[in-house]
């Protein structure tokens, strides 16, 4: 059956909230939420942006939504359509594939996965460009700790199973110390922000406005519906829901991260 991989984080200190990587452990003890690589379809474009951020782009400049080609490869958004010249921000809130490609060929396929490296990816990805849009293959641990740098203003603190562990007399044995680290700048952090409201307020999350709380997010889905993501977060937290069959089977069609995990994650955050 489909599995879930849920994880969520608390902002500001890192320190772990809640972890499902199942549905039951006895049927199986695999985790998805730390062990699982699964594609992170669109929910990779942030760090496409969080480059173009750094080269200088803003969510007010312009891209042009058409056909386009880089060589023999031949994009295309999900719904088949062009929108023309549109904001990086409305690209960014609608999920354009075409415009994450123009800006990811622009400031060098090499500068983004440098990126998302820098924001705690580990996987070895190829420098193809078509990696823009999710082809690399992820943890949702680690997804979930690198979106929580932006509400975080640019700090990252690497996710820790065990924080302390004291003696039945409560006398402490061992503390494990954050490991933090500044990611991005306070202004990157904060104009990426910019990019995950516009998410929730006109884009693919929209339906998350009725919940009248500052969030954002960015939703993901694979090529044949194999991954259904959504990641985001309050002030307060950072939450992230992959979605997926263990042997890549397609979840269905249209079958999407706003379709199948955005109302899991708000389940668990109006919660």
């Amino acid at each position: 059956g489909v599995q879930a991989g849920r994880l969520a984080m608390e902002n500001a200190t890192g320190d772990g909230l809640a972890l499902v990587g199942g549905r039951d452990f006895n049927l199986s003890q695999f985790d998805r939420a730390t062990q699982a690589q699964r594609q992170t379809g669109s929910s990779f474009k942030p760090y496409v942006y969080t480059t173009a951020v750094e080269n200088g782009m803003t969510p007010q400049d312009t891209i042009l939504d058409k056909p386009v080609s880089f060589g023999n490869y031949v994009p295309h958004n999900y719904d088949n359509r062009f929108k023309g010249r549109i904001s990086l921000l409305e690209a960014f809130a609608d999920s354009r594939n075409i415009p994450a490609l123009e800006i990811a060929d622009r400031v060098g396929i090499r500068n983004v996965i440098a990126t998302a490296h820098r924001f705690g990816v580990t996987t070895n990805i190829p420098a193809y460009l078509p990696v823009a849009l999710g082809s690399a293959e992820v943890t949702l641990e680690q997804q979930v700790a690198a979106y929580s740098v932006f509400p975080n203003d640019g700090i990252r603190i690497a996710p820790r199973l065990v924080r302390r562990v004291v003696s039945a007399e409560g006398v402490p044995l061992y503390e494990a110390a954050p490991d933090v680290s500044e990611v991005v700048s306070q202004k990157t952090a904060r104009t990426m922000m910019e990019f995950f409201r516009g998410v929730t307020s006109e884009g693919t999350a929209a339906k998350l406005r009725e919940l009248n709380h500052p969030l954002g997010g960015k939703t993901g889905t694979t090529n044949d519906f194999t991954d259904a993501w959504f990641i985001g977060f309050s002030p307060s937290v950072s939450c992230g829901v992959c979605v997926g069959y263990d042997d890549r089977e397609s979840l269905g069609d249209k079958q999407t991260g706003a379709a199948v995990s955005l109302p899991l994650w708000t389940s668990f955050m109006k919660t």
